[in-house]
């Protein structure tokens, strides 16, 4: 009868909406499709920021982002809020939520810093990048915390390797062109 389908259908309805709740307020739970559903919503908050892209060459790197204007209310920034310096030698755009970005760019920071100090010379790029992705990972894989909401791309140069571009992901997956 039409009336137990339209139930059915409603029920059905529900009972996916409840399963999917079930796996969405977990970092460490996969759904039974194999999914993280919180870096999902982080790869989503990236979606909807404005675009950032790279160009490596032989002799250099060219990054732009689109800065997207939320009001025309609001002043306009007087520095670029999606373009950052992590050292002398590199360099990044973000795509995202800001305030994830920060943490980890500070944690960039800190690590080359450190570097400098402990070896007398820069940190190659790969090393650092991989670095952020270690942190941005580890916060996929414990409970309480949610995956930073945050794409990078980073830019540098090292004299072992030369002008390097890098991109990341919420998961903290990696790679370079």
């Amino acid at each position: 009868s039409p009336l137990r389908s339209r139930f059915t259908e409603h029920h059905k309805s529900e009972l996916l909406s409840t399963m999917a709740r079930r796996y969405d307020s977990s970092t460490t739970t996969f759904s039974p499709e194999g999914r993280l559903h919180q870096v999902e919503y982080a790869i989503e908050a990236i979606n909807n920021a404005g675009t950032c892209v790279g160009i490596l060459a032989k002799d250099g790197v060219v990054m732009a982002s689109e800065r997207r204007v939320t009001s025309g209310l609001l002043a306009p920034a007087k520095t670029s809020e999606k373009t950052y310096k992590l050292c002398s030698h590199a360099a990044c755009t973000v795509a995202g939520l800001t305030a994830d970005a920060n943490i980890l760019i500070d944690e960039a920071r800190l690590r080359a810093g450190r570097y400098e100090y402990q070896y007398q010379e820069h940190i190659p790029i790969e090393q650092l990048v991989e670095h952020v992705c270690n942190y941005k990972q580890a916060y996929t894989q414990y409970g309480g915390l949610r995956p930073f909401g945050v794409a990078f791309l980073f830019a540098g140069y090292d004299e072992t390797h030369g002008f390097q571009l890098y991109q990341s992901d919420p998961s903290g997956n990696y790679s370079g062109w």
